[in-house]
């Protein structure tokens, strides 16, 4: 028997079992806003520290342990990749939810980084208050589905926000 020829065969079913798995989640905010919450909570617990720059604008620095989230788009960018939608991490300013990663892009193609969570929305409402929000919302002007959850300390204080979401 090969066994080289077995071994590649095997490589490619477990890859195509992989991919045929991701795309079985894709567009489902529920599994995306876990994967998203798993990939930042494994650097440790939520804090903020600091400032820094995000577009045009300065906000807290949000940390996950010792990773800082501000201008890092690794999670939000394999959210993308794995479960093909937006992923964005807020941090809380005053009243503001202000983007610090994303993959959300402003109409000129630039990620919408230092823009807020619109205050007018049922998503502000329900994350100010410490509630998950799933359902339609309006993004910079496109129409998705999505989930916004609140990002807490031990104290159970919001932090700032983890949102998904599928443009409908």
């Amino acid at each position: 028997m090969n066994y080289p020829r077995l071994r590649n065969l095997n490589k490619i079913l477990f890859s195509t079992v992989l991919v045929v798995g991701a795309m079985a989640h894709a567009g489902d905010t529920k599994k995306s806003l876990e994967m998203l919450k798993s990939k930042l909570n494994k650097y440790g617990a939520p804090k903020v520290e600091g400032t820094e720059k995000v577009g045009d604008r300065s906000a807290p620095g949000l940390y996950f342990g010792t990773k800082k989230i501000n201008n890092n788009f690794d999670s939000v960018d394999d959210v993308k990749k794995s479960m093909q939608g937006t992923a964005t991490v807020f941090v809380k300013d005053g009243s503001d939810f202000v983007r610090v990663s994303t993959n959300v892009l402003k109409p000129d193609g630039t990620r919408a980084i230092g823009t807020t969570l619109d205050a007018t929305k049922a998503a502000y409402a329900a994350v100010s208050k410490g509630d998950t929000y799933c359902g339609d919302a309006d993004i910079l002007g496109t129409a998705f589905d999505t989930c916004y959850e609140p990002i807490k300390d031990a104290s159970g204080k919001v932090l700032g926000v983890y949102y998904v979401g599928y443009k409908k």
